[in-house]
């Protein structure tokens, strides 16, 4: 049929807009996938790490402005996507938010001797941004995806979203250790890849998340993990899931304990300010937030250690009811840093309101699974995610529970945690009439916990007969210590929990076995293998399980100090460090009290005497009846 010559220069524009708008596949190659291929119950590496999408996008946190410049802050987000996103694969994101990517400051810590003129030699940055990443956390990168996530996921399917957080490299606002900000910039990154917020390039023009399922899987170490804690309390929609490993539950628990003022460990001295001004990389920094952390030095109270506003609003299981993802938790149970009191609180809240879990326990400290137990840890962590953010049902939510590493290289597999059948221990630390101690502050606990029957003044040592059986505890032993201050200054009641016998255990250090694992995809600079590790282990004669610490000026709550009367017996209770532990046969239960705790609590001029009531002081543990598991690689 023929057209006029009109109709033709019509039909041709049509044809020339339709192809534009449909890009032309090669000839017998058929559309992309909806979803990636699943086969055995997992994704598969079917896309192209060389070849995927890298972009980054700036989201606005709406309603915050937090450096009161007048426009609301944003976050800076770097994306690695599968290139079958242009051609209308949609995928599920993994997300890390973090405020180390841009490296950290060079911030003094608080001197912690008190009054005595002199002052304690604080731990550099350096040192700390060594810490970090030795924990497995990126600290300064040359580029955004150095990690194992773009290796792994993005070939099965996943897109990878990396979020600078407020205050830190390129982003807006300032950073405030915990508090609402900062929550709300990887919230808004979320509702970025759902629609809901909005998200611009380096030029200024709008980006939309097209090729985004907006199902989201929060993940990271430290800092890094204790930020998908604070999102999931927001109740999000599209965060699915979560995985906290080595996280904070609450900041209080941090950098306090009980009333008192305490550090993590390794960083004496350190507080929420210190650790602002260390994350504090944007441009203009000090001028744009400078007023802000110095309100924070002032907020944190390092005078009684008490719990307050500042702290309540950096507390995540007041808001433990929201959370709809499930939540993947990690912890060392030899990280002094970030304690174990954080994962099991977070555990214990969580185990309350019938959220699904998982939870990993290791002999690790501060550190990451993948440097730990790498091939189980891809595998479960794989099935995990494919799981929660594709739906896939793999079987993985039928797998046991808990996974306990009890000791270094040897894994249980057990229904839950604290082990099922775990009841409370109590027993008298000792015989009548009344004994006491001298408080001093140079000498550590581990100096102070040695040669328990012989007598020390600044000390008291109480140990139990030989064990007969083994006896393994499972979750937070309490102690209640009948005692008075008699005379100084240190506010501090310390208890250690000692396993005395020669043994060979973890110390929390990794070191290289020598063996490579290649796990994913590599490229260039970055050949998706890593070197395996295995646990630094030391043969000693006794090791600190846990330890706990009390204000005695907050005996009856932590945001309240009451003075006590000189000379006067008072009943003390607190907790100690939430542990899964083996005492072996032959071994002896310690139970050793002192005052100042050298590289933990603050240093009070010595001399404080503390009398001691030993039949009317109990030790509560919570020890495990049974111990059933499922042996584990």
């Amino acid at each position: 049929m023929m057209r006029s010559g009109r109709q033709a220069v019509l039909l041709s524009v049509l044809l020339a807009a339709a192809l534009a708008a449909a890009p032309i596949s090669p000839a017998g190659a058929s559309a992309p996938p909806v979803k990636p291929p699943v086969a055995g119950g997992a994704t598969q590496p079917v896309y192209s790490r060389a070849d995927a999408v890298v972009q980054t996008v700036y989201v606005e946190v709406a309603g915050v402005d937090s450096d009161a410049d007048g426009t609301p802050d944003r976050v800076a987000v770097d994306i690695m996507r599968p290139k079958e996103t242009e051609q209308g694969l949609k995928v599920p994101v993994i997300m890390e938010a973090s405020p180390y990517y841009a490296g950290g400051n060079d911030v003094p810590n608080h001197d912690v001797d008190i009054d005595d003129g002199e002052a304690f030699k604080t731990r550099s940055a350096r040192n700390k941004m060594d810490a970090l990443a030795e924990a497995g956390v990126t600290v300064n990168a040359a580029g955004p995806f150095d990690g194992y996530y773009d290796n792994y996921f993005v070939p099965r399917g996943y897109a990878v979203a990396l979020v600078e957080n407020l205050g830190s490299g390129r982003a807006t606002g300032c950073p405030t250790t915990g508090d609402r900000n900062e929550t709300l910039g990887p919230k808004a990154a979320i509702d970025w890849l759902n629609g809901r917020a909005r998200g611009f390039d380096a030029t200024g023009a709008p980006v939309t998340a097209y090729w985004s399922t907006g199902n989201v899987g929060m993940i990271g170490v430290s800092y890094n993990g204790t930020l998908p804690n604070a999102v999931a309390t927001t109740g999000v929609k599209g965060l699915k899931t979560i995985v906290p490993i080595a996280a904070i539950s609450s900041w209080y628990d941090y950098y306090r304990a009980n009333g008192g003022v305490l550090a993590p460990g390794g960083f004496q001295g350190e507080d929420a300010d210190v650790l602002a001004r260390y994350v504090l990389t944007r441009a203009n920094g000090q001028q744009a937030c400078g007023a802000l952390i110095d309100r924070i030095e002032q907020d944190q109270d390092r005078v009684t250690g008490d719990y307050s506003p500042f702290w309540d609003a950096r507390n995540y299981l007041d808001d433990v009811r929201k959370v709809k993802a499930s939540v993947f938790l990690v912890h060392g149970l030899n990280d002094w840093n970030v304690k174990t009191k954080q994962a099991a609180q977070w555990w214990d809240a969580l185990a309350r309101q019938g959220t699904p879990r998982k939870i990993w326990l290791t002999q690790g400290a501060h550190s990451n699974p993948f440097n730990i137990r790498t091939a189980e840890w891809l595998r479960q962590l794989h099935a995990w995610f494919d799981h929660w953010l594709y739906g896939i049902d793999n079987g993985i939510m039928r797998e046991p529970q808990a996974d306990i590493e009890h000791a270094a290289g040897q894994w249980g597999r057990h229904a839950s945690w604290p082990l099922p059948g775990t009841r409370p221990v109590s027993v008298p630390l000792g015989g009548a009439g009344t004994q006491a101690f001298t408080d001093q502050k140079t000498r550590t606990a581990e100096q102070l916990a040695a040669a328990p029957e012989t007598a020390d003044p600044n000390r008291l040592a109480y140990l139990f007969p030989p064990l007969t059986r083994d006896v393994r505890i499972s979750g937070t032993p309490t102690i209640k210590v009948r005692a008075s201050l008699e005379a100084g200054r240190s506010p501090y009641l310390t208890a250690l929990l000692v396993d005395y016998g020669e043994d060979t255990r973890a110390t929390g250090a990794l070191r290289a076995t020598g063996e490579q694992l290649c796990y994913g995809q590599g490229v260039p600079g970055d050949t998706g293998c890593t070197a395996l590790r295995e646990h630094v282990t030391a043969t000693a004669p006794f090791k600190i399980v846990t330890r706990g610490w009390l204000d005695v000026r907050n005996r009856h709550r932590a945001d309240r100090t009451q003075e006590l009367r000189p000379g006067k017996m008072y009943d003390f209770r607190w907790d100690l460090q939430a542990q899964d532990y083996i005492f072996k046969a032959g071994h002896r239960i310690g139970v050793v009290l002192l005052s100042t705790d050298h590289d933990y609590t603050l240093r009070y001029p010595p001399g404080t005497v503390i009398k001691v009531q030993p039949a009317k002081s109990t030790l509560s543990l919570p020890v495990s009846r049974t111990d059933r598991a499922h042996e584990a690689p």
